[in-house]
């Protein structure tokens, strides 16, 4: 894309009329949230136990104390051996926000079907400290639309995103928010899938800011340059996030 070079004065008239248009999308999206935290919210049941690095867990017990959950489903399936480069990209973003989400009242938690071992053997490779739990035997993926069966495969089309739709594989990416309340009750108020988990990626919104921006058009597909952080050209071995 071919750019103009102007004077100072020219650039500020322009950057003036962009910053307008940037206040009036923060405002949209202020309205959005909102909208999204006034949506109902339906009363979980079904007593999903997962394991973890302590033991066997509830859900009500992945809350750690706190009134809210947010549960990233993460696309590491049984056998799989590593994680989904995509998944593994927004992962990266997960330590550095954990101190900060417990000062308001959240816990976030990774959830996989692969067994405990197959995760904590690559969240060893990754160096990542979050606590990621192993939903294998229970039926919480497929629940929450993040996992599916070879004969949902076999159809053609999976339901995914509120929609049937052709997906590449087994699992699939998504986020899931929950409440405790009082009465020790576990409730669903919000899931996303697909590019509704974009805003998670700091990394994009840098690219965002930058000249060439995420720099994705010529690419088969969006993320298609993203790499497990150890395999980029030059990364050290290492943990990244120790």
């Amino acid at each position: 894309m071919q750019h103009a070079v102007v004077s100072q004065d020219q650039w500020l008239t322009s950057r003036k009329a962009l910053l307008a248009k940037e206040k009036e999308f923060s405002k949209a999206r202020d309205e959005l949230s909102r909208q999204r935290r006034a949506l109902p919210w339906v009363k979980v049941d079904k007593p999903y136990v997962f394991d973890g690095p302590a033991g066997k867990e509830t859900l009500a017990d992945l809350f750690g104390g706190k009134s809210q959950l947010i549960v990233y489903h993460f696309m590491l399936g049984p056998g799989w051996g590593q994680g989904c480069p995509s998944c593994s990209f927004l992962a990266d973003h997960f330590d550095g926000a954990n101190i900060h989400l417990a000062q308001r009242d959240v816990t976030l938690v990774v959830v996989s079907r692969a067994p405990l071992a197959e995760i904590d053997a690559y969240k060893k490779r990754m160096g990542w400290k979050f606590k990621w739990m192993s939903s294998y035997g229970n039926d919480f993926n497929r629940d929450f639309h993040v996992s599916f069966t070879p004969e949902e495969k076999a159809g053609g089309k999976i339901n995914y995103n509120y929609a049937m739709t052709e997906f590449p594989s087994e699992e699939a990416p998504g986020l899931s928010a929950f409440v405790r309340n009082e009465a020790g009750e576990v409730l669903h108020t919000y899931s996303a899938y697909a590019r509704g988990l974009d805003i998670l990626l700091g990394a994009y919104n840098f690219l965002d800011m930058a000249p060439k921006g995420r720099d994705e058009d010529a690419l088969p597909w969006s993320m298609a340059w993203v790499r497990r952080h150890d395999e980029y050209e030059g990364a050290s071995k290492s943990c990244c996030c120790s």
